[in-house]
């Protein structure tokens, strides 16, 4: 089993086919994003996660009843799991804020693999969050970066793996994928003046590593996050699992240096998440999920429902109590998987998951954390 890390993949294979996963003042809206001396996140910077910003530029694009697709072709460049070509899509609204979406879709590592390889046919759906004619969507109105998901590593790989299930080297290039597909947000939206970066399960996930990203590129904007089913739960006191995704995947650039308990004997990424919030004032965060997630609790981690929820609600607490103005959570009871677009008016404590993102966005006393 080998994991070969190249700083731009040059080989390009088939695989085999994998089972699929569901889709998968300091306090908020200024301009001052930390009080340290250095932007936010710079560390990270300098420990090279912007590597591949500005490197590539999309093959061809083309634009149907208002939604631009971007292709980006073969090569050492954006490219998914079973080697077939990447593309990304936008709509323009014509407004002043953003939405950056993260399709989700499993994933797929060194001992197990469950993931989207490929960019589905239509993936961009405009449902729930995403779409511009529900009433009770708070950004209906605003324009769309939709980031499709095929590197089965959270949006942030970047490995050629040889693993043992393969017959074949497996390109993950998420890190790649992500990155063409912010700059081409900067290329249409250069200065919005609020961005929700958002996603469900992996993509989920895929905001955590995505902010620092955003943030690089956007210095001054207010940024929300809304993190469906994509909380940061690990394996319950083991630290090496998160560890050896890192591994796989060639992430180890995510985490500071500076930083040697961001990943916590817990085995969870909690620690690592406050140290976001530290970093960057100028961002708001909630998280969605269920107590017992059966496709993360069950499917990934393979930890079931009660351990997750055992492990779930004091990790939230501990966030909200890290910052409490600028973090919140929504808990369902039961093993659901995925919100914001399957199901928006899903209720949790008797708040649905649209009127909760709502009382995010526009800022009102209504955004507390609630559960079932």
């Amino acid at each position: 089993m080998k994991n070969t890390r190249l700083a731009r993949p040059t080989r390009l294979f088939a695989v085999a086919a994998c089972l699929l996963a569901l889709g998968a003042c300091s306090d908020g809206n200024n301009n001052n994003n930390n009080n340290n001396d250095q932007a936010p996140f710079a560390e990270l910077i300098e420990q090279g996660i912007a590597r591949f910003l500005g490197l590539y530029t999309p093959m061809t694009s083309e634009t149907i009843n208002g939604v631009t697709t971007y292709t980006f072709g073969a090569g050492d460049g954006p490219l998914c799991q079973d080697g077939s070509e990447y593309e990304v899509k936008s709509f323009d609204q014509g407004s002043n804020n953003l939405v950056i979406f993260m399709q989700g879709g499993g994933a797929c590592w060194s001992t197990f693999c469950a993931s989207f390889e490929e960019v589905d046919e239509g993936p961009y759906i405009q449902a729930g969050i995403l779409d511009p004619n529900l009433a009770e969507n708070p950004v209906r109105d605003w324009n769309q970066l939709f980031i499709p998901y095929c590197d089965g590593g959270l949006h942030a790989s970047d490995a050629e793996s040889e693993y043992s299930f393969d017959n074949d080297v497996r390109p993950q290039r998420g890190l790649h994928n992500l990155s063409a597909a912010l700059d081409l947000a900067v290329m249409n939206y250069p200065a919005p003046e609020r961005i929700l970066l958002t996603g469900q399960s992996g993509g989920g996930y895929g905001t955590t590593f995505a902010l620092p990203l955003v943030r690089h590129l956007y210095p001054d904007v207010p940024i929300e996050i809304v993190n469906d089913s994509g909380v940061g739960i690990g394996k319950p006191g083991d630290p090496s699992f998160i560890r050896m995704l890192q591994d796989d995947w060639n992430q180890s650039a995510f985490i500071p240096a500076s930083c040697p308990d961001c990943l916590g004997d817990d085995g969870h990424l909690t620690n690592y998440l406050i140290w976001q919030m530290d970093q960057d004032t100028n961002l708001r965060r909630s998280m969605l999920s269920s107590t017992g997630d059966f496709v993360i609790a069950s499917t990934f981690l393979q930890i079931g429902p009660q351990a997750h929820e055992d492990a779930l609600r004091p990790e939230l607490a501990e966030m909200e109590a890290a910052h409490p103005d600028r973090f919140r959570s929504w808990v369902t009871e039961g093993t659901t998987h995925t919100y914001i677009q399957r199901d928006p008016n899903q209720t949790a404590g008797g708040v649905s998951a649209i009127d909760f993102i709502s009382a995010q966005i526009n800022g009102t006393d209504d955004w507390v954390s609630t559960s079932d």
